[in-house]
């Protein structure tokens, strides 16, 4: 099986063909964001509901995408309290965008790491509430569970902080919850670039979901397009199964045996 035949990621009453989810923000312009968009490949954008203007008369960032094209997934970006980001999360919805939603409860502004208990409370909240809860969390195998048990559609552990472009810091703890939880698990933050990615996928994860590593980088449309292949790689390499590892070399040929010549 490759990445291209395979079974598209189901996430509710969602397909998805591509694994990578890409956010909207920190581009230059709406225009680098389109091309950046396409050369990824992405089926599914996210976009903050903070950052989304519901007038007809005002700019939009909605204005920008192609909805027949791209599959909307809201966030609570921004949200410091689970009344805050359920709040968030309504407005999205009643304003129509999904019923999918992103969710994000951060502890402090210094590390944007996810506050555990407020993350657990919302999402039990929302999964109520008919949301289908992708939840942005740690990197814990015990928090993933809990995720899961109170009904999130996917588990959602950072690679490394937000922004921080660090790529995977703990890939033992991102296999852990691959391996334990049924539900989809998507590596979201921390990743910087193409290496990142494939990292991420041969780790055995569903998905990639990345936003500032494409935005900040030097050429945002030629690393979407490395991304894209980064994903294809690392997916395929996981579903072939790499060789073991070993302490000591093993020779590429045989040690003994008869080599024959052939007469000129």
């Amino acid at each position: 099986m490759t990445a291209a035949t395979e079974a598209p990621l189901t996430i509710g009453k969602y397909r998805f063909q591509s694994r990578l989810f890409l956010g909207t923000g920190k581009y230059s312009t709406m225009e680098q964001m389109k091309s950046a968009l396409e050369a990824s490949g992405t089926d599914c954008v996210t976009v903050a509901v903070r950052r989304v203007s519901l007038d007809p008369n005002e700019e939009s960032l909605l204005k920008h995408l192609d909805l027949d094209r791209y599959t909307l997934l809201p966030n609570t970006a921004g949200c410091y309290t689970a009344e805050d980001a359920l709040r968030v999360a309504r407005l999205g919805r009643e304003a129509g965008l999904s019923d999918l939603i992103k969710l994000e409860v951060l502890g402090d502004r210094l590390t944007l790491l996810p506050d555990p208990v407020a993350t657990l409370e919302a999402t039990e909240v929302l999964v109520k509430e008919g949301f289908t809860v992708l939840t942005y969390t740690s990197d814990d195998p015990v928090m993933a569970l809990k995720l899961q048990d109170v009904g999130a559609a996917v588990v959602m552990p950072l690679g490394s902080p937000i922004g921080s472009g660090q790529g995977i810091n703990n890939p033992r703890n991102i296999r852990l919850i691959k391996n334990t939880l049924s539900v989809p698990v998507i590596v979201d933050a921390g990743v910087g670039t193409a290496s990142d990615v494939t990292v991420a996928f041969e780790l055995g994860v569903d998905g990639v979901l990345m936003n500032t590593g494409i935005a900040l980088a030097d050429d945002p449309v030629a690393m979407a397009a490395a991304m894209k292949h980064a994903a294809i790689a690392g997916r395929v390499a996981f579903q072939a199964g790499r060789m073991p590892t070993r302490e000591y070399a093993s020779p590429s040929s045989p040690a003994e045996g008869t080599i024959t010549a052939s007469a000129p």
